[in-house]
This record gives C-alpha cells, sequence and structure tokens, in this order.
C-alpha cells in the first residue's frame, strides 16, 4: 500500500494553474490530432481480423485537480474512429490523461459507449518519451468495469498501452486489450495502434486564460 500522510484534508498552496506548462511526460500529447493508418486486431467468429481506421482525438488541458494533498495535472480527450471512406463511428472513446509530478504517476481514465471503463496507471519521469500503462482485471485500484454480457462473452482481464513521443512532434500509441471469449481456453489479444499528426494546438485551461 502507499505511504499517504495523516492529514487527507489541506491542499496543496504551491499551484501553477497553467496545466500545459506541468504535464510532464503529458506535454507532447497536447492537441488535436489526426491518425490514417490504424490499426486494429479484433477477435471474429472465424478467427482474427484485421482492420484499418482512420481517428481523431482531441486532448485539452484542465484546471488542475486536488484530492486533498494530492495534486493532478490533465489532459481531457475525446478520440473518434471510423474505417476509411466511411462516416460511420467505428470506436468512441472519453476520458482523461492525469500526471501527477509528486509520484511520477501518469493515469488513463476510459470510458466507451459499449458500457465499459477502466483505468490504467504507469510511471515515467517528467521528460520521458515512452511510457506504458497497465489497467488489470479484479483490481482494488486501477482495473477494469464491464456489463454482464461482456463479463460472460469478452471478458477484459488486462488493458496494456504503450506511448512513444516522436522527435518530429507526433505521437503512437500501441494498445494490448487481453480478452478471455467464451468457448475459447487461450486469451485472444485485441490489438490497436495509430500513429498520430497534429492538426490544431491545445486551448490554455479556463484558470490560464484569467
Amino acid at each position: 500500500m502507499e505511504e499517504f500522510s495523516e492529514d487527507i484534508y489541506t491542499e496543496p498552496s504551491d499551484v501553477d494553474v497553467d496545466t500545459l506548462r506541468n504535464l510532464g511526460p503529458l506535454t507532447g500529447m497536447a492537441g488535436i490530432w489526426q491518425g490514417a493508418r490504424g490499426l486494429d486486431v479484433k477477435p471474429k467468429a472465424d478467427g482474427p481480423k484485421k482492420q484499418a481506421f482512420v481517428e481523431r482525438i482531441e486532448l485539452q488541458p484542465i484546471d488542475p485537480q486536488t484530492n486533498g494533498p494530492q495534486l493532478f495535472y490533465g489532459l481531457r480527450y475525446h478520440t473518434h474512429m471510423v474505417k476509411p471512406g466511411q462516416s460511420k463511428t467505428y470506436h468512441d472513446q472519453v476520458g482523461y490523461w492525469l500526471w501527477e509530478p509528486a509520484t511520477g504517476t501518469v493515469i488513463q481514465t476510459l470510458t466507451i459507449p459499449r458500457a465499459q471503463v477502466a483505468m490504467a496507471v504507469g510511471t515515467a519521469s517528467a521528460d520521458s518519451k515512452e511510457f506504458e500503462l497497465v489497467a488489470t482485471k479484479g483490481a482494488e485500484s486501477y482495473g477494469i468495469c464491464s456489463t454482464p454480457f461482456l463479463e460472460y462473452a469478452f471478458k477484459t482481464v488486462e488493458f496494456r498501452i504503450k506511448v512513444s513521443i516522436n522527435p518530429d512532434g507526433t505521437w503512437s500509441y500501441d494498445e494490448d486489450t487481453v480478452l478471455m471469449i467464451r468457448g475459447k481456453s487461450e486469451p485472444f489479444h485485441h490489438r490497436d495502434r495509430n500513429l498520430l499528426t497534429k492538426i490544431a494546438d491545445p486551448t490554455p485551461n479556463p484558470l490560464a486564460l484569467n
């Protein structure tokens, strides 16, 4: 268990309201991005299927957040994916990327409209250009929660995402969602990856605009 102070109420007094200056390893992800060469490897009845996708992801800074003495800086995100040449949604996801400077902790929360949520965690230094986050089924913290049908048919037992911030200003991710599929004895690795190119700068968080 982590060591915490007995004082769980007093908030930090030295909070910089400019989130964009305090995102640590998330700094290179702030903004609006597009990826035209995404690849999804998903489960089907007759075996794995590869599917290309086009992605737009918006990551905007939020005001600093506190849990008593705990301080987070972060990005609110929305990602939307379609198949090439189509307009129908292929995947939609919202959540937050959070950075805790005091502990070097990176957190991603994610919610998808198939009624599933997860919280993944990892560690990094403020200047890290690569980091990995993991969420595990059944964990008391940083876990995965799904509907009864998904638990029955496509149980997610682990979610893992690796992020790379590239020297040319792009960034990429590689996700591995490990599923136990009904009727199968071996886990299925549902993979997603993409390379994102910036199309617009982030908007400063509200407090930093004052």
